[in-house]
């Protein structure tokens, strides 16, 4: 196989054109992943020298002992010291192998005495980060512009490997992931950690890192999900443990001002010219991939909203499946991803676009009311 075939093979996902050229292991950031890049190189180099020792004796033999050299070939059905020899040496090998990778694989499972925990749940397509012992919690979503999806401009540094809020953790702190998924299996993968572990929906998988150097770190969903399953990066931000406490109490801040926030809204309410313009940007940020911006949907695939019966009709039904989504389709929940008031612009918007033209407006009160019956 050519030079040029492999590197356009390797650059058919982000991740491998982001290190085409680089043909081995990832050394990694943590002492863990370290650890794996050694023993890694300690095995692959044992074979090379078994590879060497082995096809070394098999083309000695092969040339010295050749038909036309007038070699005869040996008449002895087998030999018990050989037969010993054979069996003892690759046995030695295999327990001096896997002594280091038994070390390694328990220190990699060992979570306990974390500094820090994480909740990590998977979603169809997107990751929900949730902060033990604090409020602070949120999803992490694709922020490549889908104008560079389409080709329409050019595509920048970290095409598909960046999202608009990052994971943040603390540098020399050890950090405990739960790992889960609500909808598909997922699979939380971050190279540089040595952290790869698939998150599977009704289980919890654990694992931990412990980052020394403050740093942006990149990843991606391991595991085929779905459609948009190449649009579902991992960015962790690794800050000093000050930074990072700093960075917590500003998030637990703002979240704590956005449910005061939420709770004045509950009392006022919206005109339709407010719910139709922050509906049509809601729409198109999170349901426009599946049901097109022209809301036609994709003919036996995602169905239209335009002349929709339920859009026109069926309200209750309407704020049903935004809010808690449909088993068994690719219609997920928005009802923990979006703010009431988000979600009774869309619902407002998808009634009244496209012609549809209901009159009627949904407020955060109605949708509050709904998800508290």
């Amino acid at each position: 196989m050519s030079i040029r075939l492999i590197t356009a093979l390797a650059a058919m996902t982000p991740i491998a054109a982001q290190a085409q050229s680089q043909l081995n292991l990832t050394q990694g950031v943590t002492e863990i992943s370290q650890r794996v890049y050694d023993l890694h190189m300690t095995i692959f180099y044992i074979c090379c020298v078994i590879g060497v020792v082995v096809f070394g004796a098999m083309f000695w033999s092969m040339i010295r002992h050749r038909k036309s050299k007038g070699r005869k070939p040996a008449t002895f059905h087998e030999n018990i010291k050989v037969e010993i020899l054979w069996t003892i040496i690759p046995f030695l090998i295999l327990i001096g192998m896997a002594i280091p990778a038994t070390s390694t694989l328990i220190a990699m499972e060992d979570t306990s005495e974390a500094d820090v925990t994480v909740l990590v749940t998977g979603s169809q397509w997107k990751w929900h980060y949730k902060y033990f012992d604090s409020d602070v919690e949120y999803f992490s979503l694709l922020a490549t512009p889908r104008q560079q999806i389409e080709n329409r401009l050019e595509k920048g540094e970290n095409y598909l490997l960046e999202v608009d809020r990052p994971l943040v953790i603390p540098t020399d702190r050890k950090v405990r992931f739960l790992i889960t998924s609500d909808d598909v299996i997922h699979s939380w993968w971050v190279p540089d950690f040595a952290v790869k572990k698939d998150a599977n929906p009704g289980f919890i998988n654990e694992t931990w890192t412990q980052v020394d150097e403050p740093g942006i770190y990149r990843g991606q969903c391991a595991e085929l999900c779905g459609k948009d399953h190449g649009f579902m990066p991992v960015v962790v931000i690794a800050k000093t443990p000050a930074e990072y406490d700093a960075w917590l109490a500003e998030q637990e801040e703002i979240q704590r001002k956005a449910k005061e926030e939420e709770q004045r809204l509950l009392a006022m309410s919206m005109d339709m010219d407010e719910l139709m313009d922050l509906g049509e940007q809601v729409y198109l940020g999170s349901c426009a991939a599946c049901h097109q911006a022209s809301g036609e949907g994709i003919p036996g695939v995602f169905p239209a909203l335009k002349g929709s019966p339920m859009a026109l009709n069926d309200m209750n039904g309407h704020i049903d499946i935004v809010v808690n989504g449909k088993t068994g389709t690719s219609m997920q929940a928005f009802g923990n991803q979006l703010s009431l008031r988000e979600l009774a612009a869309v619902i407002t918007y998808e009634r009244n676009a496209w012609g549809n033209d209901t009159g009627e407006t949904v407020q955060a009160s109605d949708v509050n009311a709904f998800m508290n019956e």
